[in-house]
């Protein structure tokens, strides 16, 4: 998971809607269940759908009030602490 990508995935968001990174998800998730994926895109597609859950999370607590920085930090720091359990 990376903040400069998941602050890029948000600048879509904000420029076209939060629907198409929900398809792109959907999309992602089905293709990972393919039997012909191998082990190392397997790896990559699970890396894309963390960096787009993550900005979709953070636009939730920009819609619930929290300015960027704010929503970007602390959704950070939640996901450094269940790392860290």
């Amino acid at each position: 998971m990376r903040l400069p990508l998941i602050k890029h995935i948000k600048g879509f968001i904000d420029e076209y809607d939060s629907d198409f990174v929900s398809e792109s998800i959907e999309l992602l998730e089905h293709i990972s269940e393919s039997k012909a994926i191998k082990d190392e895109e397997l790896d990559v597609i699970g890396e894309l759908l963390s960096n787009l859950y993550g900005a979709m999370e953070v636009q939730k607590m920009m819609d619930e009030g929290m300015e960027e920085r704010e929503a970007l930090n602390g959704f950070m720091k939640r996901v450094m602490g269940s790392i860290d359990q």
